[in-house]
């Protein structure tokens, strides 16, 4: 998982991309349970967390470019 200071030293495309893949991996997460237990059943949490991490970061450097 990575760290607020590590999304905030990544480029915009790199951040959307990440996202992308989370976003993925989150719905075979899902798809999976619906099957059988997950090994990991905070996964899916910390997955939805790094999303969300990922959107404030971004939603930061909107609100600095129409500042600044």
């Amino acid at each position: 998982m990575l760290t607020a200071q590590d999304i905030r030293e990544m480029n915009r495309d790199h951040i959307e991309e990440r996202m992308d893949e989370l976003r993925e991996e989150l719905f075979r997460l899902r798809f999976r349970s619906a099957m059988m237990q997950l090994e990991n059943p905070q996964l899916p949490k910390q997955i939805r967390r790094e999303i969300a991490r990922m959107k404030t970061i971004l939603r930061e450097r909107e609100l600095a470019e129409t500042e600044g």
